[in-house]
């Protein structure tokens, strides 16, 4: 029997009618998938101890659901996979300090967070009697490129110091600060973060620097009592924590969000 072209035609046309209709999968499935993968990893809201404890009242950093420490020689060697699985979302340690002290236990600090897969960044201890730029070159001779996280600078006054108890005026901290973000801004390619505390806060005036996140000390009280207006990405509520795989006490602190927001940040994937 012959069949004509415009039947054969039409039979064409009904099975593709007939077959389903696949979307295409778009970057942003893409993102949206890898992000709910990466929060799925996270163990948040961890009950973790301390030493010393606050009564926080309403206001209790265990309303955060990302937790994380900051470590230095006086941690000794940390249970990175025990930590993480407790809930350490990431780890800052310190790397430098002045234009000529290194951290003993940074490197070791840092391999272990990266072999447990926690995210890690460095941060420097600034003295007032070196210049930004010095201070800045012996970060980037000791911290090499590779961190999951901004780098820091730890700004805050040094009473105890036997070498410099020098307090400048709030317009140099400020200028000094700005050139030392800059020059690690270049180098690792991210801004880093401002760490300090209340008394510098306050007599210094670097809450006014623009284009970088803070990181604010508060072990009494929540960062909006005592930094009021302050703006904040990272808070420290204790220096007396309890933490799993951290033998003694530690700092803990906690990231101003949600976990998808963490992971944002943290990877720098945008709104």
């Amino acid at each position: 029997m012959r069949v004509f072209p415009l039947v054969l035609a039409l039979a064409g046309i009904l099975v593709a009618c007939s077959r389903p209709q696949v979307e295409p999968v778009t970057v942003a499935d893409q993102q949206a998938a890898q992000l709910q993968a990466e929060v799925s990893r996270l163990v948040t809201y961890p009950k973790f101890g301390d030493f010393d404890p606050y009564d926080w009242g309403n206001r209790k950093p265990q309303s955060y659901p990302i937790h994380g420490i900051d470590a230095s020689r006086w941690q000794s060697t940390i249970d990175w996979e025990k930590a993480r699985k407790a809930g350490v979302s990431f780890a800052f340690f310190k790397a430098t300090e002045g234009g000529d002290l290194a951290d003993p236990r940074f490197a070791e600090h840092r391999r272990g967070a990266q072999a447990a897969g926690v995210p890690w960044g460095a941060y420097h201890y600034y003295y007032f009697c070196r210049s930004a730029e010095e201070q800045a070159r012996w970060f980037i001779r000791n911290v090499p490129r590779g961190a999951d996280l901004p780098h820091v600078l730890d700004m805050e006054w040094t009473p105890r110091s036997k070498t410099c108890t020098k307090r400048p005026s709030g317009a140099k901290v400020r200028s000094e600060a700005r050139k030392f973000l800059a020059i690690l801004q270049a180098h690792y390619d991210r801004r880093p973060i401002i760490y300090t505390t209340v008394d510098f806060y306050q007599d210094t005036g670097i809450g006014d620097i623009g284009g970088t996140e803070f990181w604010l000390r508060s072990v009494a009280g929540h960062p909006s009592e005592v930094y009021p207006g302050g703006r904040w990405t990272f808070w420290q509520y204790t220096g007396t924590g309890e933490v799993p795989g951290v033998d003694g006490e530690v700092d803990i602190n906690v990231f101003r969000g949600s976990p998808e927001a963490w992971v944002r940040w943290r990877d720098r994937l945008g709104t």
